[in-house]
């Protein structure tokens, strides 16, 4: 086989790579559903398997598909440092679906790293490849830019979702829900 047809036949291959990275589901409402089973890997090194890790307690997650998610993200921080010391532990899931980025997931936990206090390592949990695909496909991903913040009961059940930008109505949805 000539090198003309090997780039064509690697070029369209890598094509596929990156179309699939790309794919967008349907946002679905996802309350009262169980977070799949997936593997995740902290800031710090730890390996997480969700929801187990959380098992026996609430907890909050901030799931992001793209790097334009963080401003979403941030005001959600505020909006949690602002609102009530009382909040169980919170996690920001950066989910980044595909073969593609998982192939670069150490210089993209490094960037990640850069720009996050190093006492927060522990508190990111990157979730890439197939498992990041998995929580792409269940919550959608219409919107990439907002942020979902979830809810999840002691056994990982979905009590409360949202996935339209930050909000104090939507804050205050979420506070009313914890306290039942």
């Amino acid at each position: 086989m000539n090198s003309s047809i090997k780039r064509l036949i690697v070029t369209i291959f890598g094509l596929g790579f990156l179309s699939g990275c790309g794919t967008t589901y349907p946002n679905r409402i996802i309350v009262g559903e169980q977070f799949p089973s997936v593997r995740g890997k902290s800031l710090s090194g730890d390996e997480i398997v969700f929801p187990d890790h959380f098992k026996g307690k609430k907890v909050i997650l901030v799931l992001g598909y793209v790097q334009d998610t963080q401003f979403d993200v941030d005001r959600w921080g505020i909006g949690f440092f602002t609102a009530d010391l009382s909040l169980p532990p919170i996690y920001e899931v950066p989910t980044i679906p595909g073969l593609l980025p998982s192939l670069f997931k150490e210089s993209i936990d490094k960037g990640m790293r850069s720009g996050i206090p190093k006492e927060s390592w522990k508190d990111v949990v990157t979730v890439y490849g197939s498992d990041g695909g998995t929580i792409a496909q269940w919550t959608g991903t219409e919107v990439p830019r907002n942020c979902r913040v979830l809810l999840l009961d002691e056994n990982g059940v979905v009590l409360w979702s949202h996935d339209k930008g930050y909000g104090l109505p939507p804050l205050k949805s979420l506070l009313d829900a914890l306290k039942k």
